[in-house]
């Protein structure tokens, strides 16, 4: 396998940068990382992203989180591995990450689930943790870059 150009982020100047200080942001709400390593990896099973689902399986593991919850975190629904904010994190970036697939992007009833569980600054950083994982994975994706390449 091999990637079809250099990494966009490393080639053009400041994106690198950039992105790695918006993903940040979502860090300052106080939110337990595995929710958020979570959140990017369902996020990246959905966009078909190798690098990240590798990556953020691995940062998973690491925290110490178990092989169920990693492995079954595509099929969260069906799996007694979650709390119930856990899965309004997981609707929520579902539903943020497939826009075009339903007519309200993000329905009322994902959203209020999401709102039951976290406080506006809380919701604002998964928000931000999604779109900016669906960035890397559109820029990893469209240029093939390689799982395991990374870190």
């Amino acid at each position: 396998m091999r990637a079809r150009m250099n990494h966009p982020a490393a080639t053009l100047p400041g994106t690198m940068e950039a992105l790695i200080a918006l993903g940040r942001t979502a860090q300052q709400a106080g939110l337990p990382q595995s929710l958020m390593e979570l959140v990017n990896l369902r996020a990246s099973q959905i966009n078909g992203c190798g690098v990240c689902v590798d990556m953020h399986g691995k940062a998973l593991r690491k925290a110490g989180e178990s092989d169920e919850r990693i492995v079954a975190v595509g099929a969260w629904r069906d799996t007694p591995y979650y709390t119930e904010a856990e899965r309004a994190a997981l609707a929520l970036a579902e539903a943020v990450t497939r826009l075009s697939d339903r007519p309200d992007p993000v329905p009322d009833a994902v959203w209020q689930e999401a709102a039951e569980h976290y406080d506006e600054r809380q919701l604002s950083a998964l928000l931000v943790a999604v779109a900016t994982v669906n960035v890397w994975n559109r820029l990893n994706a469209a240029t093939k870059q390689v799982a395991g390449a990374w870190g």
